[in-house]
């Protein structure tokens, strides 16, 4: 039994004797570390939800048309209002006397080189979203009410102060832009950066476990290893499962389309199931080969690929609207964040309810799998590296992604109405989008391998982080726990694939919002005590 170790100037207030508080809820059968109740009352619930799923299907599939459009309507302004608070957080800590406490202390070393950081924390952050929208949403804005169709009378621009006129392309192009880049900037990734920011330094500054609970020690105290704790922890397991299974659910539709697509292979249930078993057994082996034999070099390997495919295009496709589209894109999201971010007196409820609202849910169902990620490679940045880093670079990056593959498919719009990117399913957009470019063929098939490789960094970097909520913050846990938990992700995206039916995504995204909407409440307590802590932190150091 040993005491909770700290740096002389960043003292708990009250030190913790973590090895009994969680050991005595550790058991171990068949030398696994579980940390019971959280990984029997986690794994007995998925297992009953996947078995409930399939036993009715068709109330499920009801359900789940129901739950979505039910929770991003009755509380997108909680959503929205929750989102502006995390982002106006990061960035009081990123310039405040707080932003110059070093995670791990003041003699802490960074554990990863800037390139390897940045790359595993923004293939876990975003990838499989990026590769799916990155053409899909700017054109759906460009081409709604929100941005104005070109030459369509009476088109709504109640949000933006910038306005588009009937016929004004740049206009149109420019709101569609800044409405895609409001959806992948700071807000998502403020919201990644409170619970990474969180984890990191009471793990790394406070010497707590590793786990979601630990954030809570100055609100909650001793109780964070009781009840408390335990229900916050199960709450994370469900958010971070069910957000991974959406990610996963659009990566398979969208591998799926681009093989059919290139191949002509099928794209029915079956096809669905052996891809995410065939990624799933891939995962697994990264698995094996632990954090830096796996995720870290599969993530350096996929942000390579992703620049070489974003400078192809932007070489070889318009270059001179892309340019535009990224400028002028970036200049109106800037220019329209505020009306963008409003949560009250809002006339545009289709983009705040239906895309804002939902984007919100999933990204905060994301955040304790990418928050704990972040904090696991994050140990001997400071505050205000960690924030600049997490946020405002990967905006910058959003910005110039979204530019790069929206614009050239808007700018094939523009050119000719009937290009067939306009028309095509979402999971086909990036491929239509490459066809009209040189080198089509290998393009798009590198398109898939970056869906592919995204897919195995998060499950495998998912389950890693499900297992070590489950063992009590503990990162060294047996390896077959996280086989277990890799395993499971497969089946619960698989299950809602094929229970969805033609509302498989749908089904998932529901499930994301359902988790997402308790945790934003959690991540609200967060954001308290995180600012306690950094305060005492800062106090004991004077």
């Amino acid at each position: 039994m040993t005491e909770a170790t700290e740096s002389s100037d960043d003292a708990a207030p009250h030190p913790v004797d973590t090895d009994f508080e969680i050991g005595q809820h550790n058991i171990n059968p068949f030398g696994l570390d579980i940390h019971n109740p959280v990984f029997l009352i986690s794994g007995l619930g998925i297992v009953g939800f996947v078995l409930i799923t399939l036993m009715f299907q068709e109330g499920a599939t009801d359900f789940f048309g129901w739950l979505r459009p039910f929770l991003t309507s009755t509380f997108d302004w909680f959503f929205l209002s929750a989102a502006n608070i995390f982002v106006i957080l990061s960035l009081v800590l990123m310039i405040t006397p707080l932003g110059a406490i070093r995670l791990g202390g003041d003699d802490a070393i960074p554990d990863y080189g800037y390139l390897g950081w940045f790359a595993m924390l923004f293939a876990a952050g975003m990838g499989i979203g990026l590769m799916f929208f990155g053409v899909s949403e700017p054109m759906s804005h460009f081409a709604s009410s929100l941005g104005g169709v070109a030459g369509e009378a009476g088109a709504r621009t109640d949000w933006a102060p910038l306005g588009a006129a009937a016929g004004d392309i740049a206009a149109a192009r420019d709101l569609g832009m800044a409405a895609t880049v409001f959806h992948w900037a700071l807000h998502p990734w403020a919201i990644y950066a409170v619970v990474g920011l969180s984890l990191a330094f009471f793990t790394y500054n406070r010497g707590l476990p590793l786990t979601l609970r630990s954030a809570f020690y100055p609100l909650l105290g001793e109780r964070v290893w009781g009840w408390w704790g335990h229900i916050i922890d199960i709450l994370a397991v469900f958010a971070t499962l069910f957000g991974l299974a959406t990610s996963l659910g659009f990566g398979t539709e969208q591998a799926l389309a681009g093989l059919n697509y290139l191949f002509g292979w099928d794209t029915g249930n079956g096809a669905k199931v052996i891809l995410i078993a065939v990624i799933t057994a891939v995962a697994l082996l990264s698995v094996l080969r632990g954090l830096d034999g796996g995720v870290k070099i599969l993530s350096e390997v996929n942000i390579g690929l992703a620049a070489l495919l974003l400078v192809f295009v932007l070489l070889v496709g318009p270059t001179g609207d892309i340019f535009a589209a990224i400028v002028s894109g970036g200049t109106a999201y800037v220019t329209n964040l505020i009306p963008l971010s409003m949560p009250f007196g809002r006339e545009d409820v289709n983009f705040s309810q239906g895309w804002t609202s939902f984007y919100w849910a999933w990204w905060i169902s994301w955040s304790p799998f990418v928050g704990m990620f972040i904090a696991r490679v994050s140990r001997g940045r400071t505050v205000r590296e960690f924030i600049f880093c997490v946020i405002v670079i990967p905006t910058l990056v959003s910005v110039v992604w979204m530019g790069v593959f929206g614009g050239t498919a808007i700018s094939q719009v523009v050119a000719d109405a009937a290009a067939p990117v306009k028309d095509a399913a979402l999971e086909l957009k990036l491929f239509e989008m490459l066809k009209p470019l040189p080198f089509a063929g290998i393009s798009s098939f590198l398109g898939i391998i970056l869906v592919l490789i995204f897919f195995i960094t998060s499950s495998d970097s998912g389950s890693l982080v499900i297992d070590t909520i489950t063992a009590g913050g503990k990162t060294d846990a047996p390896v077959a726990q996280r086989v277990f938990w890799c395993t499971f992700e497969g089946v619960v995206a698989a299950t809602l694939l094929l229970v969805g039916g033609s509302g498989a995504l749908t089904a998932l995204q529901a499930m994301a919002v359902s988790t997402g909407f308790p945790f934003t409440i959690v991540l609200l307590a967060m954001c308290v005590s995180l600012v306690i802590g950094l305060n005492q932190s800062r106090k004991l150091s004077k």
